[in-house]
C-alpha cells in the first residue's frame, strides 16, 4: 500500500497509504478509502485507506496478542527503552524527509516542521526511552513482621489513541512514548486530514525492531474509526487529543463500552496577563508567538490578551506591528512561519468568527480576511480585535485560527475574574516585573499551565493538560508515564495467624 509523491524540498517519494497492522500493510476490509487535500493550494493530495471496525478489531486483536506475549511484562523496561531509543534515532536520520511530509500534509512551514516538530517529537522520544526503567512502586511497612506489602505499577493493556490534525507528528510522539515505556501496546487513530507522518513512522517502527502488534495504525473517520475505537470492548484506555465536543462523545462510548479509561487533551481560550510594569516590545513578541505559531491552530494558543490600561493603546499598536511582520508564505518556503489553515472549512470557521466579532461590536485593529495571494489555499490573515466585552462569542469561545481578542483592565483582581471567566482552563500566562505579583496571579489562574514572562515554550519532562473543560489527566513527564499504569497492592503474608 504505497503511492508515490512529489514532496517539495525532497523529490518523490514513496508513502504508505494503508492500515498497518502486525507490522504489515493492507487496504481496509472493504477497500474503502478517503482522499486528503493539499491546505497550501485546496488540490487533492492521496487517498488512505479507511479503517472499518472490522480493522479495528484486527488491529485490536494484534495489540491485545502482543500485550500477552511479546510485549507488557513480558519484557524488560530497558528492552522497550533501546527500540524507543532506536525510533528515535530512525527519527533523526529520516528528520529532513519527515518535516517535509509534515509541512506538505499540515501546510506549516517546513523550517518549523523539521525544526521544530519532528526535532520535538524525537526528544519526547528519548525522554520516555529513559524513563521506562524507572517505574517503580512503593514498599508499605506499616504492619511491622506481620505482613510484607509492596505496590506494582503494571502496563494498562491495550490502548486506542486518537490524535489531532495541528500537531500530527508531536502528537503521536506524545501519546506512543509513554505507553510503550509503560509496557502497553497501542492502536493509533491519526486525523483523517494528516495521516501521512503517522504513517511514515510505521516503517520505522519496524525498522526498529517492534514485535508485530505493539504499534498498529488505522487511519479513518472520527464517527467510524474513532467511534470503532472509544467502544471497542478490548481496548483498556483511550487517549484522545482534539476538541471539547469530541472529548464529551469519547467519554460517552467508552462509560457505556467497557468502562475504558480515558485521558483527554482538549481545547483552550487561553489569556495573556500583561501588567503596566512589562517591557511592551518583549511582551508584544510571545503574545504574537502564542496566537500566531502554527497559524493560530494551537489548542493552548494565547487568544485572549489582557492589557492593563495604562499601556493598553501602545500594547496594541505593537502587537499589531508584530501580526503585520509575520513571514506568510508557501509551506515549501524555509522563511515561512505562517502557513494555511488546514481546510476550507476551517478557514470560513474562522472568517465566521471574525464577522461575528465584527457584528457584536468589536474593532479589527489588522488582518480579518483572506490572505490576497491564497492561490486556492487556506490562508487568514493574522489578526487582532480590540476594545472587545465579554459577552461576545470571539471572546467566549475557541477560534482555533490566528485572531487574538484584546481588552483592557485595571486591576489585579479584575486581571483574575475576567481570565478565569471561561469554561476553559489549558494555559494562561503573566507578563510582568513584579514577582510577588507573577506568583499570586500563578497561583490564582485556573489553568493546567501557568507561564510567566514568555509563551508556548514545553518540554517533554513537564506535565500538560488542562482544568475545567480543557481536558482530563496529564501528559508529558512522569505524569504522563502513570496515564498508562495502573497500581496492584500485593499484601504478603509473614506471620498472621487466625
Amino acid at each position: 500500500m504505497l503511492a508515490v509523491l512529489n514532496v517539495p524540498t525532497i523529490g518523490e517519494v514513496q508513502v504508505p497509504t494503508g492500515i498497518f497492522v502486525d507490522n504489515e500493510w493492507s487496504a481496509s476490509s472493504d477497500n474503502a478509502t478517503f482522499p486528503t487535500v493539499n491546505p497550501a493550494n485546496g488540490k487533492p493530495l492521496l487517498e488512505f485507506s479507511h479503517a472499518s471496525s472490522v480493522d479495528v478489531d484486527r488491529a485490536v486483536a494484534s495489540a491485545r496478542r502482543a500485550f500477552q506475549t511479546t510485549w507488557g511484562n513480558n519484557v524488560p523496561a530497558t528492552a522497550r527503552a533501546g527500540l524507543l531509543f532506536k525510533l528515535a534515532d530512525l527519527m533523526e536520520r529520516d528528520s529532513k524527509l519527515i518535516g517535509a511530509l509534515e509541512s506538505l500534509n499540515s501546510g506549516k512551514g517546513v523550517r518549523i516542521a523539521a525544526g521544530g516538530d519532528v526535532a520535538d517529537s524525537i526528544a519526547c522520544l528519548r525522554y520516555y526511552a529513559g524513563l521506562a526503567d524507572k517505574i517503580h512502586g512503593q514498599t508499605i511497612s506499616h504492619y511491622g513482621k506481620d505482613k510484607f506489602v509492596y505496590t506494582l505499577h503494571q502496563p494498562i493493556g491495550v490502548c486506542g489513541q486518537i490524535i489531532p490534525w495541528n500537531y500530527p507528528l508531536q502528537m503521536w510522539a506524545w501519546k506512543i512514548g509513554p505507553a510503550i515505556a509503560a509496557g502497553c501496546t497501542v492502536v493509533m487513530k491519526p486525523s483523517e486530514l494528516t495521516p501521512l507522518t503517522a504513517l511514515y513512522m510505521c516503517n520505522l517502527v519496524k525498522e526498529a525492531g517492534f514485535p508485530p502488534g505493539v504499534i498498529n495504525t488505522v487511519a479513518g473517520m472520527g464517527a467510524t474509526t474513532g467511534e470503532a475505537i472509544a467502544r471497542h470492548m478490548d481496548i483498556d484506555k483511550v487517549a484522545f487529543t482534539g476538541s471539547v465536543i469530541t472529548g464529551r462523545k469519547i467519554s460517552v462510548a467508552a462509560a457505556e463500552s467497557n468502562l475504558k479509561k480515558v485521558t483527554l487533551e482538549l481545547g483552550g481560550k487561553s489569556p495573556s496577563i500583561v501588567f503596566d510594569s512589562a517591557n511592551i516590545k518583549e511582551v508584544a513578541n510571545w503574545v504574537a508567538l502564542g496566537i500566531f505559531y502554527n497559524s493560530g491552530q494551537d489548542c493552548c494558543a494565547g487568544s485572549r490578551v489582557y492589557v492593563q490600561s495604562q499601556i493598553y493603546d501602545k500594547f496594541v499598536d505593537a502587537l499589531k506591528a508584530k501580526a503585520e511582520q509575520c513571514k506568510i508564505g508557501q509551506p515549501c518556503d524555509e522563511e515561512t512561519s505562517f502557513g494555511p489553515l488546514i481546510s476550507e472549512a476551517q478557514r470560513d470557521k474562522v472568517l465566521g468568527f471574525i464577522e461575528s466579532g465584527r457584528a457584536e461590536g468589536a474593532r479589527v485593529l489588522t488582518g480579518g480576511h483572506k490572505w490576497a495571494q491564497s492561490n486556492g489555499g487556506y490562508w487568514v490573515e493574522p489578526t487582532v480585535l480590540v476594545d472587545v466585552e465579554p459577552f461576545m462569542k470571539v471572546v467566549r469561545e475557541e477560534i482555533f485560527g490566528p485572531v487574538i481578542v484584546a481588552a483592557a483592565f485595571e486591576t489585579e483582581a479584575e486581571a483574575v475574574d475576567i481570565a478565569n471567566d471561561t469554561s476553559y482552563g489549558l494555559a494562561a500566562a503573566v507578563f510582568t516585573n513584579d514577582t510577588r505579583q507573577a506568583t499570586r496571579m500563578s497561583h490564582a489562574l485556573d489553568a493546567g499551565t501557568i507561564w510567566v514572562n514568555h509563551y508556548a515554550y514545553l518540554h517533554p519532562g513537564v506535565p500538560f493538560g488542562g482544568f475545567k473543560q480543557s481536558g482530563i489527566g496529564r501528559e508529558l513527564g512522569t505524569y504522563g508515564l502513570e496515564a498508562y499504569t495502573q497500581v496492584k497492592a500485593v499484601h504478603q503474608n509473614l506471620n498472621l495467624t487466625l
